[in-house]
């Protein structure tokens, strides 16, 4: 079996990626023009008023530019870049504001600026394809595509490839240029990915979302979640006590005002013998319910660490369970927590959907982080955001920013693994 790599992929990939190097030069080209010209009139008319204006309507042109490299280079390349983090703006003089201070306009001036000299490459890498095809194709140029000259004794002959004073004008020395032909197509798409290297890290340096603004943009996503899920939690806290807890206590009173008035009547001792023992009953599943409902806010189990709580999250799920714990060090009792409940959670996805017959636990902490792991020889299709619950977790591990990653192919394993800082 052939390993796979770029050459081998469909032709249309490779067709896409040269496209793309000979489409990217002239476009890098125009924003290149425009970008230069704007801000050298800008500079020049930076004296009046229509001078900030003008400024603006370049670097928001750079980001109109930036926008449409990074189409194109999702759409031939496969490369996926994020839009960066837009300022809002009310007006026009809040929006001139907002693009001439925003990081993201700037940003998209530079790769204007920058984006010809790294999409060079890849338009020369493009031109051994052209030659590459044509080598290849010797035979059949010669053939049909001739031409002729007369020597000076008047003698006409044909004239075909020459290189260096080698006339390859016979079969034999045809195929020497046939060779090199096939040897250019199939190096070529190595050399043409490698030419875009360049010019692909640039767009994704410069225009997608910088560090800080993805790491914004993360915090608010987190802040988000964690507020929902603290309203959805003190929802469901509000329900169990209203339906539940609180039922039972009133029915409690109930019983205790019934055994009074029982009492104060005279009543045989088994009637009210009866009544206490309904009211005993009422205040015992009062108080499990108030246990599971404290259990739910925070497991006391992870009071005695969280190896002690993973063993009983495991005890209590229907399937077997594997357990690997080592820790060293103590993580914070939020991290512990979590890393509980992601456990908590994947074991009962496991039972419920993945029809798996054995699960594993792995969680091992060294050097202020923790990685857990649990593994089912399910079914799989797991996948993050497709309403398996995966997508919660997501959100419960980035408050404190931490990562989940699940790789559950068709058939199984599924493998969920859950990265958190101690701290």
């Amino acid at each position: 079996m052939r390993r796979p790599g770029f050459p081998y992929r469909p032709l249309r990939l490779v067709a896409a990626t040269a496209l793309y190097a000979i489409v990217a030069l002239p476009l890098a080209l125009i924003g290149l023009v425009l970008v230069l010209g704007g801000l050298f009139l800008s500079g020049v008319l930076s004296w009046t008023a229509l001078g900030s204006w003008l400024v603006a309507a370049i670097v928001r042109g750079a980001l109109a530019l930036g926008t449409t490299q990074r189409a194109l280079a999702g759409g031939l390349l496969g490369l996926r870049i994020e839009s960066p983090v837009y300022a809002e703006s009310t007006g026009p003089f809040g929006w001139r504001r907002a693009v001439l201070a925003g990081r993201a306009g700037w940003r998209a001036v530079g790769c204007a600026l920058l984006a010809p000299l790294t999409a060079l490459p890849g338009q020369l890498a493009v031109v051994l394809y052209v030659h590459g095809v044509l080598l290849t194709l010797t035979p059949l140029l010669r053939y049909f595509n001739y031409f002729t000259v007369r020597d000076g004794d008047g003698t006409v002959r044909r004239v075909g490839l020459e290189v260096g004073g080698v006339e390859f004008d016979t079969w034999p020395r045809v195929l020497a240029p046939v060779a090199v032909g096939l040897l250019l197509l199939y190096v070529t798409p190595w050399l043409v990915r490698g030419a875009l290297a360049p010019h692909r890290a640039l767009l994704r340096a410069l225009l997608g979302p910088s560090a800080a603004d993805r790491r914004i943009r993360t915090l608010e996503e987190t802040r988000a979640q964690a507020v929902d899920d603290a309203a959805a939690t003190l929802r469901q806290i509000e329900r169990d006590l209203h339906d539940g807890t609180q039922a039972r206590l009133v029915g409690l009173g109930m019983h205790l005002t019934m055994i009074r008035e029982l009492v104060a009547g005279g009543a045989d001792r088994e009637r009210i013998l009866g009544v206490v023992e309904t009211a005993q009953g009422n205040a015992k599943q009062a108080v499990a319910d108030l246990r599971h409902l404290v259990k739910g806010i925070h497991p006391p189990v992870l009071d005695q660490g969280l190896e002690a709580a993973l063993l009983t999250v495991a005890a209590d799920t229907a399937l077997p369970v594997r357990l690997d714990c080592g820790m060293e060090g103590q993580p914070s009792q939020a991290v512990e927590s979590i890393a509980y409940f992601c456990a908590a959670e994947l074991l009962t996805n496991a039972a419920k959907h993945s029809g798996a017959a054995h699960v594993s636990i792995t969680a091992h902490g060294a050097g202020g982080v923790l990685l857990l792991t649990v593994e089912d020889d399910g079914q799989g299709g797991a996948e993050i955001g497709k309403g398996s619950g995966l997508t919660g977790l997501l959100a419960r591990v980035r408050t404190v920013d931490g990562s989940l990653t699940c790789n559950s192919p068709p058939g199984g394993p599924t493998v969920v693994s859950v990265l958190l800082p101690y701290k």
